[in-house]
């Protein structure tokens, strides 16, 4: 009996060193305990009184993070291109969750339409556009900040939920000339014709409006969606945009990193019955961290290492 304890002991002191050693993966693993938030800072200080409040960003860090120069993760609100701000509860809980893995995450303020983008595509269409140009300012603002930040300026990843995750994917795939002709509008922009070089994209249940776009880049796209969601729905089938599943697919045919996670019988946000008056209880947050963890996983394989 003495013998078959030993054995015994030693197995689970064996198992405990294990698992002890197991290392936690900086960037992939949530390995900060406490999240410094500054508020309210701007990406445009000259910004004038009346617009002043749309280019606000809250600015997440890990606590007592001493680390050379980290990922920046730019997280951008849901709500039409109508409504929202950077203090939406997904992105407070995103923005708190990657910056426990150690990056760096600014929430942004953008430039919401004055019109009804929710019923007038063509006035959606003109919101993305002055939201992406908003959404580079913000690039340009953090590379040029880089240093103060102690942010590493080649990888800056954009990234948001719905109109969030529009604006990401725009900003990432389209020229300001192709966004313009389609948005009818004039853009008058030095590099009309360039792409805007970004890290990676994290897509949560937002779309592309061409996805030929996909062919003018290489960023790596992580997505996640509603199987059920009919405000951007997965597919081209039954809207004017090209949702996840026509991302991921575009995606593999042209050779790009991607993932797609679908949360089957979900709906927008990842709601069961999507709401836009209520942001989700704790099941529906706990979908946002697995999102936000299936992100990480594949940022981390794939932009990070």
């Amino acid at each position: 009996m003495l013998k078959h304890a030993l054995v015994l002991i030693t197995i689970c002191l064996t198992l405990k060193a294990e698992a002890q050693s197991i290392k936690q993966l900086r960037y992939k693993d949530i390995i900060f305990s406490n999240v410094t938030i500054d508020k309210d800072l701007s990406y445009k200080p000259n910004a004038d009184q009346k617009e002043k409040k749309s280019y606000l960003f809250d600015l997440y860090q890990p606590e007592n993070d001493h680390s050379t120069p980290r990922p920046l993760i730019i997280w951008m609100h849901g709500g039409g291109f109508k409504f929202g701000t950077k203090e939406a509860k997904g992105i407070q809980i995103w923005s708190k969750s990657f910056a426990r893995r150690g990056y760096v995450c600014a929430a942004i303020n953008y430039r919401l339409s004055k019109k009804n983008p929710l019923f007038h595509f063509d006035e959606l269409q003109k919101g993305c556009y002055n939201a992406v140009q908003d959404a580079k300012m913000a690039v340009e603002y953090f590379k040029l900040h880089h240093a103060e930040y102690n942010i590493d300026p080649e990888k800056i990843i954009l990234a948001g939920n719905s109109a969030g995750g529009i604006i990401a994917l725009q900003t990432a795939y389209s020229t300001n000339a192709q966004l313009a002709k389609m948005a009818g509008v004039a853009d008058t922009s030095a590099n009309q014709h360039e792409i805007f070089k970004v890290a990676g994209v994290i897509n949560f249940w937002g779309a592309i409006f061409n996805p030929d776009w996909l062919k003018n880049a290489r960023v790596p796209i992580v997505s996640v969606l509603g199987s059920n969601d009919g405000v951007v729905p997965p597919t081209h089938k039954s809207a004017p945009l090209y949702g996840g599943i026509d991302i991921h697919e575009q995606a593999d045919k042209l050779g790009i990193p991607n993932e797609l996670k679908i949360f089957n019988g979900y709906s927008h946000e990842l709601q069961k019955h999507f709401n836009p008056l209520f942001a989700g209880g704790k099941s529906t947050q706990q979908r946002w961290l697995e999102a936000g963890q299936f992100a990480a996983d594949f940022l981390y394989d794939k932009v990070i290492k």
